[in-house]
């Protein structure tokens, strides 16, 4: 049993096969997938993806490309949305100093403006980070232990983990673990509890090996899953029944259709 944590199904690549992605990470054992959004208009979309597909669940959240589009009425949307029992968090949130399509400050501002809606949800985080290791850290800091998540796509270092992992956030992976080139993702999951690690593609991006190029999807965890295991020197097995576990205290609101997925 896997739950991808991860994947924007909503994406302009899925536009033609959407429901047969869906149906295909069923058939591989990927029998919960969490949608993300990035902007206003998928959030709306993610209410009604979850709505029409069993095992799909979303979260709701402007990316930090996206934030020079956020408007403080948003703020009211998101929360509003997040009424539907099967929005799971606020994310994909952030900042990205990588590209830096947005201003830093404005990123800034409206990564704290949804980190504090997630708080007076009490809704975990979906976090964003890429070359803004040092301002993610402080402003979670901030909030203290009110703020609970997962940092996806994880690409710091070892020790920026344990400063994570102490202010009480889970830690995800994408297919990047499988590449060659991958020593300091490898050195960062080596030191992460089993008990805090989650799975995720972040698809249709980041295809693991041997798929690398191609567009990813949710099936695609099996080469992620089978790499964390070898690192962490335990069975596929029971890697794959930890992780489920931890995707389920994490993301609290799914714990009402564990019994069901589970058996259905």
């Amino acid at each position: 049993m896997i739950f991808e944590t991860h994947a924007h199904l909503l994406a302009e690549q899925f536009d033609q096969d959407r429901n047969e992605v869906i149906q295909r990470a069923l058939e591989n054992g990927i029998l919960a997938v969490l949608n993300v959004s990035d902007d206003m208009k998928s959030s709306k979309k993610a209410v009604m993806l979850a709505q029409k597909h069993e095992r799909v669940f979303g979260s709701v959240g402007v990316h930090p490309h996206n934030g020079a589009d956020f408007r403080d009425q948003d703020v009211s949307i998101l929360k509003e949305l997040t009424s539907d029992e099967k929005i799971l968090a606020i994310g994909e949130i952030g900042l990205d100093y990588y590209y830096d399509f947005c201003d830093r400050t404005v990123q800034r501002e409206v990564f704290v403006k949804q980190l504090d809606l997630a708080k007076q949800l009490d809704l975990p985080v979906i976090i964003h980070n890429r070359e803004a290791h040092k301002d993610t850290i402080d402003i979670l800091s901030s909030f203290g232990k009110d703020i609970k998540g997962v940092m996806h796509c994880y690409s710091g270092s070892a020790e920026s983990a344990k400063i994570l992992l102490n202010l009480g956030m889970y830690i995800s992976f994408t297919g990047v673990i499988t590449f060659k080139n991958a020593k300091r993702a490898v050195e960062a999951l080596e030191v992460i509890p089993l008990d805090r690690l989650l799975l995720e593609t972040d698809c249709p991006y980041m295809s693991p090996e041997p798929l690398r190029g191609t567009r990813n999807e949710p099936k695609n965890l099996v080469y992620i899953a089978r790499k964390m295991a070898e690192v962490k020197k335990i069975s596929y097995e029971r890697l794959l029944e930890q992780l489920w576990e931890n995707s389920f205290r994490l993301f609290k609101k799914a714990e009402k259709y564990k019994q069901t997925l589970e058996t259905t």
